[in-house]
């Protein structure tokens, strides 16, 4: 899904996964490189006819806001990021993920044997 959009469009997504919704002028101002407007509408009409962007019109003008849940989106970059990485394991993903960091504070491991003992009782179920 995502994993498969150009850097630009990615950002452009990402702009409005932070705002919720924008118009091309703010999409423009948040993009870290600046970009003509009739680039980003030209994108954004990519992205709606990926379906993975939405418009409407507003008060304020058009708006474009995301289709597709962040958390959605997420989940299937990550599945593909395990899969191709890690051999489909969440574990190896995991433990990459926790080599990598600094150590941890305790917060962080609590909700970490928090997620673990849900997974398990769902495995037990």
């Amino acid at each position: 899904m995502l994993q498969t959009l150009a850097p630009r469009e990615r950002q452009i997504v990402d702009v409005l996964y932070r705002r919720g919704e924008a118009t091309v002028a703010e999409v423009r101002e948040a993009l870290p490189d600046a970009l003509t407007a009739s680039a980003v509408r030209a994108m954004l009409a990519r992205l709606e006819t990926k379906r993975l962007v939405a418009r409407k019109d507003t008060p304020r003008g058009i708006v474009y806001a995301p289709r597709v849940p962040q958390a959605e989106a997420t989940k299937s970059a990550l599945s593909q990021l395990v899969g191709t990485f890690f051999n489909g394991s969440a574990a190896g993903a995991a433990s990459a993920l926790l080599g990598m960091s600094g150590p941890l504070k305790d917060e962080e491991l609590d909700e970490l044997e928090r997620l673990i003992a849900e997974a398990r009782k769902e495995v037990r179920s």
